[in-house]
């Protein structure tokens, strides 16, 4: 399919070709659900922790004496039902990831850019260079009415325009190394510049021919 390119100032600066195989695929949102809850699953710290029976600090003495009371029988105070006692079935520290294949991920990754592709939000740049104002920056954003957007360049960011552009909200800028599922549908618009197309299409070509070998 074809894109047309377009510098920051939003002028026209010819025509690209982009995979078919890449950004024509019929999205499939099941795919893409789980790729995202791969992903948020993963980032989670899982560091929740309740004290049980075992771990809580109190006395070991025997409340009161077996029999004649007239209430129940108690041991100590780090039983569940006791205020201070160890919780029963409490959360412990553990990872919350699931597993998801490589060639699925990369699947993903693909679906999630035809979608993009499908649904008119990717704008193809020249490249992504800034004299490092984000006042210079912000306008010629406006130019390009990237209000809400994702910007991938190559495996080197321009770090001026970084450095400009991480002032802006809603604006994320990552190296083509970085590129993911859920930040790419978290954002209206996906921005790539040439350099990211060209890694992009490396990278999944590699793919396929080694599937193929």
């Amino acid at each position: 399919m074809k894109a047309q390119i377009t510098t920051l100032d939003a002028t026209a600066a010819g025509e690209i070709d982009l995979a078919d195989a890449i950004f024509s695929l019929e999205p499939r949102p099941d795919l893409l659900h789980r790729m995202v809850r791969y992903q948020l699953l993963k980032r989670m710290a899982g560091t929740h922790h309740a004290q049980d029976r075992s771990e809580v600090t109190v006395t070991g003495k025997k409340m009161y004496k077996q029999k004649g009371t007239g209430g129940a029988r108690h041991g100590d105070k780090s039983v569940p039902q006791w205020r201070g006692g160890g919780k029963a079935f409490g959360p412990k520290p553990r990872s919350h990831a699931v597993d998801m294949t490589k060639k699925v991920r990369a699947l993903a990754l693909r679906h999630a850019l035809s979608a993009k592709a499908k649904a008119g939000e990717i704008v193809v740049l020249d490249r992504a260079t800034s004299e490092g104002k984000t006042k210079t920056l912000r306008s010629q954003f406006a130019k390009l009415e990237l209000e809400n957007a994702l910007i991938i360049d190559g495996a080197e960011l321009d770090v001026a325009f970084a450095r400009a552009a991480r002032n802006i909200p809603n604006i994320d800028v990552l190296p083509v190394q970085g590129i993911n599922v859920y930040d790419i549908l978290r954002r209206r618009k996906l921005v790539l510049t040439k350099a990211a197309v060209a890694a992009l299409e490396a990278r999944f070509n590699d793919a396929l021919e080694a599937r193929v070998k």
